[in-house]
């Protein structure tokens, strides 16, 4: 059954991603209904409707996220969303080089800390 969280999310997620995609990928996602409605009605019905952040940061936001996920797919169509929500392509650029700082030399430590910690203890 569709309620309010399913409308304002299918709603909003067209605005984003456009008609075209959403068609697209419900077309696509035809045998898994579920993992559809758990992301119309969790992602985009409550989560993008929270009123603490706008569209554009949350763009911003989830850039940067999928950035350091390494998920090509949904950055590249979170990318397009975030210019529909009115960022722009040097915001865009900028997360992207703050995102490397982030993304990139914190793994890298974590590593070598974790090297460290168990080359003490064996030697």
């Amino acid at each position: 059954m569709r309620g309010s969280d399913w409308e304002n999310g299918d709603a909003l997620r067209r605005e984003v991603l456009g008609n075209a995609y959403v068609d697209g990928v419900s077309d696509a996602w035809a045998g898994a209904a579920e993992l559809q409605d758990l992301v119309v009605r969790f992602a985009w019905g409550t989560v993008w409707q929270r009123p603490a952040f706008d569209r554009k940061l949350k763009s911003l936001l989830t850039v940067a996220m999928l950035t350091a996920m390494n998920r090509k797919h949904e950055l590249e169509l979170h990318i397009g969303g975030a210019l529909r929500n009115g960022c722009t392509v040097d915001e865009l650029v900028e997360v992207a080089v703050h995102s490397a700082v982030y993304c990139g030399v914190p793994a890298a430590i974590d590593t070598v800390r974790s090297i460290k910690q168990i080359s003490d203890e064996v030697c």
